[in-house]
This record gives C-alpha cells, sequence and structure tokens, in this order.
C-alpha cells in the first residue's frame, strides 16, 4: 500500500502541478480593452520622414503640446522608469504626437538629450492641431487635450485598441497613466506594460506551437 501511495503521488504530483501551471496560462490576466478602433497616425509626418503607425506595433502614446518644458520632463520621466526597459522588443514604441509647430522645438530636445537617452527609438509625428484632437478624441477617455497637451500617456495594441485598467483600486478605470508622477509610471504603467508584452509573448509561442503541430 505505501508502495502504491508513494507511485500515486510521484506520478499525480506533476501531472497536478501541469495543469495548475496550464491553467494559469489559459487565464493569464489581460491588460483589459477599453476602447477599440482607435484612430491610426500613418497620416502624420515623422522628423526623420519614415512611416510611423500604431498598428502591429504595441505603442505608447504621448500628446506632449508645444511647451517645451512638457515635452522634456514628461519624456524623461517615462524613459527612465518605462522606456528604457523596454527597448530591446522590436514590437514596442513610442510615439509622441505633436502639432506642427512643435517640430523645430522637438528636434532641438532629440539632439538634446541624444546622450543620455536612446531618442532614435523616440517617434515624433507631426499634423495639424485638429488632427492631433482627432486622435485624441478616438480613444475615448475621461482626460481632456488643452491645446495639443495632455500628460496623460496611452497603451495602444497592435489591433489599435486601448489598452488600461477597468478595476483599479484606487480609480476604476485607467485610461491613462499620468507622466508628470514618477510613482504611478513605475508602479501602475510598468505593470500593465509588462502585462501586455507577456500577453503577446505567451500568444507567439503559442502560434509557433501550433504551426509545429501542423
Amino acid at each position: 500500500m505505501k508502495k502504491f501511495l508513494v507511485l500515486l503521488v510521484l506520478f499525480a504530483l506533476p501531472i497536478i502541478a501541469y495543469m495548475f501551471f496550464a491553467s494559469g496560462q489559459n487565464n493569464f490576466a489581460k491588460l483589459p480593452v477599453l476602447t477599440k478602433d482607435v484612430k491610426d497616425v500613418s497620416g502624420f509626418k515623422s522628423l526623420d520622414g519614415k512611416l510611423v503607425s500604431l498598428e502591429d506595433k504595441i505603442s505608447i502614446v504621448a500628446f506632449f503640446g508645444k511647451d517645451l518644458d512638457n515635452l522634456k520632463g514628461n519624456t524623461f520621466n517615462l524613459d527612465q522608469k518605462i522606456l528604457e526597459k523596454y527597448y530591446e522588443f522590436n514590437d514596442f514604441q513610442f510615439i509622441v504626437v505633436l502639432p506642427e509647430e512643435a517640430r523645430e522645438e522637438a528636434e532641438k530636445f532629440k539632439k538634446e538629450f541624444s546622450g543620455i537617452s536612446e531618442t532614435e527609438k523616440w517617434k515624433f509625428i507631426f499634423g495639424a492641431s485638429t488632427e492631433v484632437e482627432e486622435v485624441f478624441k478616438s480613444f475615448n477617455t475621461p482626460h481632456q487635450l488643452e491645446d495639443t497637451y495632455t500628460p496623460y500617456v496611452f497603451i495602444v495594441d497592435k489591433d489599435l485598441s486601448l489598452r488600461g485598467r477597468d478595476d483599479d483600486e484606487d480609480s476604476g478605470k485607467v485610461y491613462g497613466y499620468d507622466s508628470r508622477s514618477v510613482a504611478e509610471l513605475s508602479n501602475k504603467m510598468n505593470d500593465d506594460v509588462k502585462v501586455i508584452l507577456a500577453e503577446y509573448r505567451l500568444a507567439l509561442k503559442k502560434n509557433n506551437a501550433e504551426r509545429k503541430n501542423n
């Protein structure tokens, strides 16, 4: 009987463990979709003339207006607390949507920070103020855009859906993350970026496994 119990435990434990972890993967917490079909930015002009799009990328999107001080402070916070951790991911990008009149300041700012940050990974795009507002409105958030500026930054997935939190313990829903708050970037936003990247990595592994089996 003892041998039988030992064999049963040795046989059953790996199966139970597998089922536990498999269940955890299948029920892996996904970052909630808050808004679908946000407007793409492919019609905007970039600093380097290359096409920039939200499609097929996990994007951090910012609307930092015309004030260079806002652009400097908010972008530097993001770079130090979020972006530098994820630059290695090819499907990850940081996009700053600006009005055309901010182009010169953006160029100066990028050069100024090129020695201390990976500014080549930042994508500044420019359009008319009305175009900037149209993109922002498509996010359908409770935040306001004041003269093309908001301190909040947003996570947009590869399918042009805005991601965030729908049951946050502090504020209920989180549509965007305050780039002025180091604590919010370090905690909530960093956690949520990890979740969405893990979500896509898991989906990629599953697709690769299915292809091998087929």
